[in-house]
Order: C-alpha cells, then structure tokens, then sequence
C-alpha cells in the first residue's frame, strides 16, 4: 500500500542502488538466487532504503558507504 508516488520513488532508488552499490547488489542477488522475484527484491531493498534513511535521520548522522 502507500501512497502511489513515494512507493515508485522508493522502487526507482531501489533500482538505482542495486546497479550502483555493491552491498545493495549482493542482497539482491542473493534473494534472486533464493528464487524471489524481481520486484519483490527490489521492494526488499526499497525497505532497506527507508530504514537506513530513518536511523540516519534519528542519529542526525550522513551516509556512509560500507564496504
């Protein structure tokens, strides 16, 4: 559910993550692997977004690229 337009931006940076983020990539890959859909990953990863972007907000700390 949601709202139609936070849910495709959210699913468009899940997208631009996986091709541009190693750690994003593997986690995709890997549910790929386990036999999940496409889009059911890439939403997994959208989740992952918005909770790393809330625990940023709440520690008032930047992005900061794991390895």
């Amino acid at each position: 559910g949601g709202r139609p337009c936070v849910r495709a931006a959210l699913y468009m940076a899940a997208v631009s993550a996986v091709r541009s983020d190693q750690g994003f990539k593997r986690e995709y890959l890997t549910m790929r692997a386990a036999g999940k859909p496409a889009k059911v990953a890439l939403v997994a990863i959208a989740r992952k977004l918005v909770v790393a972007a809330n625990s940023m907000l709440k520690a008032g700390q930047p992005w900061l690229k794991q390895p």
